[in-house]
């Protein structure tokens, strides 16, 4: 009889086996590799001209400031910082900002702003499918086989001429049912860093339209590309047009605060009603997931936005941050003709037209560490390694 018992219960022995995250286990071979030059171009983390992640000296006095007036930690709601999300609206927002029927709240970080976005789309419509360009940032198919959604890949970058393809994307889409999901970057694309012109952008938005698809906009580098209003052109386009619509925004990157996790979710409807119910349910499903979200960093990011000085001095880091992404890209890209088309990208990271072969050689015998893709992050390195790291790609695309 106990046998018979033990063969019907399962338990966590009996569990399959996890394919890691390739990015995650890459950080950790980096952390192995015992030479002092090495280069990770892997982590998707902002490095200045010394190759440091600095933290921005508003976001230090606004911790400064936090530290010496928060007079308690006591719970804030689902909801996270109402201030927060109300400072954000005219940065992500623009002209829409006053629109009652958008609503949004406070996520731990991006990712969790794209799980909370799937959990509520999967919940309203679980036949809806979800077109995401291949490739794209390794999280968002996982996330949308998580809630139960089917995805449809379609090919979106020509790897070898570093360009989008543009119309293998139009003819996905003009294959969706209503109430199918087009997943789409804001900007600054990751990985490739190929993004939608202002012309594309409009013909993405009237096939959207035409088919009735709901667009879900990631956009976690604004102000990285050309500026925080530029960045957002495709988003305020969908805007304009669109009666219901996600986005998952990210301060990860443009305040610098990635351990901290800082994040918001928007969501709009054709009324304030809809988007009221809608909401309610965002908030039961944040309930179940991570109840509240952290408060530090979005606690800071607030007091920042929240002060004419303090912001006009994040305008002033963000746009060095900026300034610098592109300065790299022009270096990288003067280096050989084959690696032109980067300088006409934007954004952190790019793919170099490496086999995966290469790669692996480029980390053997360069101490050079990339996804083996060949996406790389265009500012992982500092000042004085980017022209060894050109000379060891261009010695190993001629291998």
């Amino acid at each position: 009889m106990l046998s018979e018992t033990h063969a019907r219960t399962r338990g966590l022995a009996d569990l399959p086996p996890v394919h890691s995250d390739s990015l995650i286990a890459l950080i950790g071979m980096v952390n192995a590799d015992p030479r002092p030059d090495k280069i990770d171009v892997g982590v998707g983390v902002f490095r200045d001209g010394a190759g440091n992640t600095p933290i921005l000296s508003v976001i230090k006095d606004a911790e400064a400031r936090l530290l010496a007036t928060q007079k308690t930690k006591a719970y804030l709601g689902s909801a996270g910082d109402k201030r927060f999300a109300e400072l954000l609206r005219p940065i992500l927002l623009g002209e829409h900002a006053g629109d009652d029927r958008i609503a949004g709240l406070q996520t731990p970080g991006g990712c969790g702003a794209l799980r909370l976005g799937f959990e509520l789309l999967a919940a309203a419509n679980r036949q809806a499918r979800v077109f995401i360009g291949s490739p794209t940032w390794p999280n968002h198919p996982p996330i949308v086989h998580a809630v139960g959604l089917t995805a449809v890949d379609y090919p979106f970058y020509e790897r070898g001429q570093g360009v989008i393809r543009f119309e293998d994307m139009l003819a996905a889409f003009r294959s969706g049912e209503p109430g199918d999901i087009a997943l789409l970057h804001g900007c600054c694309h990751n990985p490739t860093g190929a993004e939608l012109d202002e012309g594309q952008w409009r013909q993405v938005r009237d096939v959207v339209v035409e088919r009735g698809l709901v667009p879900f906009v990631d956009i976690a580098y604004q102000g990285f590309g050309r500026g925080l209003d530029e960045d957002a052109f495709g988003l305020r386009l969908l805007l304009d047009s669109c009666d219901e619509m996600i986005v998952a925004q990210s301060c990860d990157k443009n305040f610098s605060v990635y351990r901290d996790r800082v994040g918001s979710l928007w969501i709009k409807s054709g009324s304030p009603e809809t988007t009221a119910k809608a909401m309610g349910h965002v908030f039961q499903i944040a309930r179940e997931m991570w109840s509240m979200p952290p408060d530090h960093g979005a606690a800071s990011v607030r007091i920042v936005l929240d002060d004419p000085e303090l912001k006009a001095r994040w305008l002033v880091e963000l746009a060095g941050m900026r300034d610098r992404i592109n300065a790299v890209r022009q270096r990288i890209a003067a280096a050989d003709p084959r690696l032109a088309y980067i300088g006409r990208q934007y954004g952190m990271f790019s793919m170099l037209p490496l086999s995966k072969e290469q790669v692996l050689k480029l980390r053997t015998d360069e101490a050079i560490y990339m996804a083996e893709s060949g996406r790389f992050n265009v500012v992982g390195m500092g000042d004085d390694q980017i022209d060894r790291f050109t000379a060891a790609v261009i010695g190993a695309m001629a291998s």
